[in-house]
């Protein structure tokens, strides 16, 4: 059902080129803005679970962790002012990526990096800097909007910029940036929790403006992406540039490809009322509704962001918590890694399917765990050895699905699915989706853990369960389409097909087009 075939049975066209020294170390720099949402991701849980940092700014969790050790380990952290600091950030992300999605279509994809470098270097040092609650949570907005600038930028450069042919690899490149960022992070939480005189949070804190300067530096010596020059009427750069970055000459048919998705680009007044109002762009729109809300219903940012505060409720001590939650990072890391290899081989729908499988596999043997040793009521006061191994375990199995699926895969659809035209405003909806539900899921889920005890991990299991149906009845296949003939993909899939026959949409009128002129 994910089959793709183009309109006569013939296969999608390709474009010579070759995979320049150049290209890589452009795609390398620009997926460099995956750094900053990784250290968050990975730095938050950590700093959550430092007793000075609780005793300072959240002091009822903290009087409640140092009581006695037969309270319910379900709701030893439940703070709503507690979620409010790690989702604040999300928050601010989603209204900074709408706002991005204007200033990455009028002045660039390089220029959305390096605004998300430099506001997210401002919120590091405040929130190093913190001496009050309010003044933690203003950092953590400032952080936000960085990372709604890079979430949005980022992943267009990267599907932009790369060989048709290596787009799946590079664009997870930012993926894995990410789950570099959060190695780094949990690492970094390790060692500065056992600094003496209770500063380590600020030193966790403010090393967040490290990944901010990487980002910052690469996009002064980046270059802009030639679909991006093209639909800023920069025609002459873009074919030079495009020629650079292929290393030939015979650059004619893609960089015509490219100018005809600027015809139909000039034919849409408003990107956002066709976005939501014109039928052709119905499929790819609801692939980027649906793929960033299943992406955070899997469960993975509960591991993640509150890994640290997960484990130690679930019984594991301060120094086993920040532990298991380096080996969940680096199972991540690695894992991301068999996405890089076969996202271009084997396609991004079978990677969908199996991590879908595993993942629900594994939640439900999590929730079973759990269930089984805690109960309801939450009451344990000793954890055994082989328990914790077997918790921990699982929970890496269920990371390492992810991180070969939906972590990279989820970023990587959405910003190759949508013609020039649209394609900034529709990767604002993504990425401004990814981060509402983030943010409810960060805010909810200390509180959900609480009432739910180990139903938590069922509710999860049941979203994994129902996206994975979702992708093997209506995602179609990708894998070596170039990114301006996407299209096609929609047309010829069983179920898309039926919204892409209005004669009075942008695409079909500038198809007319094209084929008029090929016969003058």
């Amino acid at each position: 059902m994910g089959g793709v075939s183009f309109e006569g049975g013939s296969p999608p066209p390709s474009y010579p080129g070759k995979l320049t020294p150049y290209v890589l170390l452009t795609v390398l720099a620009g997926a460099a803005g995956g750094l900053i949402f990784g250290y968050d991701l990975g730095i938050s849980g950590g700093v959550t679970s430092m007793a000075p940092f609780l005793e300072k700014f959240f002091p009822d969790v903290y009087e409640r962790q140092q009581s006695i050790t037969s309270t319910n380990q379900y709701c030893k952290f439940n703070s709503p002012t507690l979620q409010l600091f790690t989702s604040s950030l999300y928050l601010a992300a989603l209204f900074a990526s709408l706002a991005a999605g204007e200033v990455t279509k009028k002045f660039g994809r390089r220029i959305s990096m390096m605004m998300a470098g430099f506001i997210f270097l401002f919120g590091a040092a405040l929130n190093a800097g913190a001496v009050h609650l309010s003044m933690l949570i203003l950092g953590r907005i400032l952080l936000g909007i960085g990372i709604g600038f890079a979430n949005q930028s980022v992943p267009l450069y990267l599907s932009e910029m790369s060989p048709y042919n290596y787009r799946g690899r590079f664009n997870i490149c930012f993926q894995l940036m990410i789950t570099i960022g959060i190695l780094c992070a949990n690492l970094i939480n390790f060692g500065t929790a056992k600094i003496s005189g209770g500063w380590g949070w600020r030193l966790s804190l403010g090393l967040a403006g490290v990944p901010a300067v990487i980002i910052l530096i690469a996009s002064f010596f980046l270059s802009d992406t030639p679909n991006s020059m093209v639909q800023r009427g920069r025609e002459i750069e873009a074919k030079a540039l495009l020629k650079r970055i292929r290393g030939v000459d015979d650059v004619d048919t893609e960089f015509n490809d490219m100018l005809a998705a600027k015809n139909e680009a000039d034919l849409v007044e408003s990107p956002w009322r066709n976005l939501f109002g014109t039928k052709c762009y119905r499929p790819q729109l609801a692939m980027s509704i649906l793929i960033p809300f299943f992406q955070q219903f899997t469960g993975i940012n509960v591991i993640m962001f509150y890994a640290p505060v997960l484990f130690q409720s679930l019984g594991f001590g301060s120094d086993a918590s920040l532990i298991s939650s380096v080996i969940t990072g680096v199972v991540n890391m690695f894992a991301t890694g068999v996405s890089i290899y076969g996202s271009d081989r084997w396609g991004r729908r079978s990677l969908f399917l199996e991590g879908g499988v595993q993942m629900f596999i594994f939640q439900s043997l999590i929730a079973g765990l759990i269930g089984w040793r805690f109960g309801v009521s939450g009451n344990v006061t000793d954890i055994p050895f082989w328990f914790a191994a077997v918790v921990v375990v699982c929970i890496c199995v269920y990371v390492m699905g992810f991180a070969w699926s939906w972590g990279p895969l989820g970023w990587l659809y959405p910003s190759e699915i949508f013609p020039l035209e649209v394609r900034s405003a529709a990767q604002s909806v993504t990425v401004a989706v990814n981060m509402a539900f983030t943010f409810i899921v960060g805010q909810c889920f200390l509180t959900m853990l609480c009432s739910m005890k180990y139903g938590l991990f069922i509710f999860f299991a049941f979203f994994v369960a129902v996206m994975t149906l979702f992708c093997y009845f209506f995602m179609p296949e990708t894998k070596n389409i170039p990114i301006e003939e996407m299209t096609q993909v929609w047309r010829s899939h069983w179920f898309w097909k039926r919204f892409m026959n209005e004669p009075n949409d942008p695409v079909n009128k500038a198809i007319a087009m094209n084929k008029l002129r090929d016969r003058v």
